[in-house]
């Protein structure tokens, strides 16, 4: 299900965007079952890192940095997304909700708020930083084209092969 997922999200971005020289491949011309095939023989790391370099190129030209400042752009971008990553990895919900009890309902409820609060405060932070870079519009576009992403994410998952739900008595 995940590598579905990661097809269809990094097919979203490939019919969007030019990519960077780097890549071997002619990720605009190859055909949805020739990136399926490229994608699923890489190992978990490349298509992290495939996806990575996919989301940095379609924020570049979301926001036409300059060339002069992508460098530095991209260098503080990617230490964002770490970052966020970081802090999101520390919330690891119990989703069995029906046999948890109150406190323990409680309690991770606090802590997904607490998490929350973090990932705006590093949000905020690096808006900061960001402005050093490029200017307060780009920062906010930024913010709402990964909005946008996430959305997309959302959307496919959703699409995907429907599992049924259980009923209850």
């Amino acid at each position: 299900m995940k590598k579905i997922i990661l097809t269809l999200f990094i097919a979203g971005f490939v019919s969007q965007n030019a990519f960077a020289q780097e890549q071997k491949y002619d990720w605009k011309t190859m055909k949805p079952d020739e990136r399926k095939a490229v994608i699923q023989k890489m190992s978990p790391q490349q298509r992290a890192a495939l996806l990575h370099q996919f989301r940095e190129n379609m924020v570049i030209s979301e926001l036409e940095v300059s060339q002069d400042d992508q460098p530095e752009f991209k260098s503080l971008y990617s230490e964002y997304q770490q970052k966020q990553n970081e802090i999101k990895s520390k919330f690891k919900p119990n989703e069995d909700y029906e046999n948890m009890s109150d406190e323990e309902a409680k309690q991770q409820l606090n802590q997904s708020f607490e998490v929350g609060q973090q990932l705006l405060d590093n949000r905020k932070a690096y808006s900061q930083k960001f402005m050093k870079v490029i200017k307060p519009q780009q920062v906010l576009q930024m913010y709402q084209t990964e909005g946008r992403m996430r959305n997309k994410i959302l959307d496919k998952k959703q699409d995907g092969p429907q599992r049924p739900q259980s009923r209850r008595p």
